[in-house]
């Protein structure tokens, strides 16, 4: 069931756990999170990021298959088709494409940009029924060529854009895209506590979700945070069991290179992968 992640995000703000946007990348990776957010009665955001967008020959073409793939499956929990740290022309092209809700990240502009921008957005996106994300501060890392220094959001600023009418507020508390380095220094709590009292209700959301330890994720719920995102370790886990299934020569077997056998345990992989996300996030029969 396709809905914006408006109501999703206030009911696990309310209830003190979050919603997991998973990215997907091809058919298979959709299929895998949609299958298991049914078998666990939660509700799910689907991420799609401009790279993968673009892979998928376009947003028309991710909408048409998600829409497509939600009913020929029967998906009955809540679904959000998200964009992923949109510029401002990729927001309008999925508004355009039939997406139920977009991410603007105008973090690396002049925060007046930002602000101006998000403003309109907000309105368009709500005269269509769809949610909207916004971001202050940076995600640390690197995503589709964009690089973050990982600077901690002031929170009047974050106060500034969820004034704006935004629906959910990503804000840089230390976290990073991809895999965290042996040093890091871990999510900054005291800058996460001061922006979750600044904007209040609104529902925040934890970029770079994937190594950061369980204790931390739980502690970043409990101040706040209703939306996590995890995209590279899915990645790391569908290679590893690709790889595993070909170095074990199975692809040699029988027709065992045929593709709906070969990505198969890749598939599986996402599929643990996501559930062992959902029963940490506290979302498992929140649908």
């Amino acid at each position: 069931m396709l809905v914006s992640a408006t109501e999703m995000l206030q009911k696990a703000k309310a209830g003190h756990y979050a919603v997991g946007q998973f990215n997907i990348n091809n058919l298979e990776w959709t299929k895998a999170v949609l299958q298991t957010a049914q078998e666990l009665n939660s509700p799910v955001i689907l991420g799609v990021s401009a790279g993968a967008g673009k892979y998928m020959t376009g947003y028309k073409t991710v909408a048409a298959m998600v829409k497509a793939m939600d009913e020929c499956l029967g998906i009955t929990v809540p679904v959000a088709l998200h964009l992923d740290h949109g510029t401002y022309d990729d927001c309008y092209k999925c508004i355009d494409a039939g997406f139920t809700s977009i991410m603007f990240d105008g973090s690396h502009l002049p925060f007046e940009e930002n602000v101006e921008k998000t403003k309109e957005l907000v309105a368009k996106a709500h005269e269509l029924g769809m949610s909207i994300e916004a971001e202050v501060g940076s995600i640390g890392g690197e995503e589709d060529g964009v690089i973050g220094m990982g600077e901690c959001a002031d929170p009047a600023e974050c106060k500034s854009v969820a004034d704006l009418g935004i629906d959910f507020l990503a804000a840089g508390i230390g976290n990073i895209h991809g895999v965290y380095p042996a040093n890091w220094a871990g999510l900054q709590f005291d800058v996460l506590s001061n922006i979750s009292d600044a904007v209040g209700a609104m529902p925040l959301v934890l970029h770079g979700g994937t190594g950061i330890p369980d204790e931390q994720i739980t502690r970043a719920i409990s101040l706040g945070v209703s939306k996590i995102n995890v995209n590279t370790e899915c990645q790391l886990v569908f290679a590893a069991a690709t790889r595993e299934y070909v170095e074990a020569g199975k692809d040699l077997q029988g027709k065992g290179f045929d593709p709906r056998k070969l990505l198969a345990p890749g598939t599986q992989a996402i599929k643990d992968k996501v559930k062992e996300k959902m029963i940490l996030f506290g979302s498992v029969d929140k649908a």
